[in-house]
């Protein structure tokens, strides 16, 4: 694991929302506008960012937690931007808080966790469980 991030360092992830990110569930829509559901995938999206730069050839990040407060609705067409930035990093967990905005308005705040592994660990831990 490169520890090229401190605590304070940021990434900016934006997004356009469309069609695919509304709250529908099994086939029927609830609501004409982004689902907290397709919220946290973009945010553990923007998140993951982080892990991409720090991790070696021989490592992978695996989520520990996600919290979201989704505060405002984000309408189809417009852009939501997610401000991730590092809260720690302890050992190989990393943790970010993260705000996601339209223009002026908040969308949600929040916070992940990633733990950054070897990759033969995590295939391993894969096994035993499937056995």
């Amino acid at each position: 694991m490169k520890p090229i991030f401190k605590p304070g360092a940021e990434k900016i992830y934006k997004k356009i929302i469309d069609k695919s990110d509304l709250a529908s569930f099994k086939g029927k829509n609830v609501h004409p506008v982004c689902s907290t559901f397709a919220l946290a995938r973009e945010i553990e999206w923007a998140t993951r960012q982080f892990v991409i730069d720090m991790t070696d050839e021989d490592e992978e990040g695996m989520g520990t937690m996600l919290t979201i407060h989704h505060r405002s609705p984000a309408l189809p067409g417009e852009e939501i931007i997610i401000r991730s930035r590092v809260e720690s990093i302890e050992g190989h967990e990393l943790i970010c808080a993260f705000q996601v905005m339209v223009d002026e308005r908040l969308i949600a705040t929040g916070k992940t966790g990633q733990k950054i592994l070897k990759r033969d660990k995590l295939e391993h831990l894969f096994a035993t469980i499937q056995q």
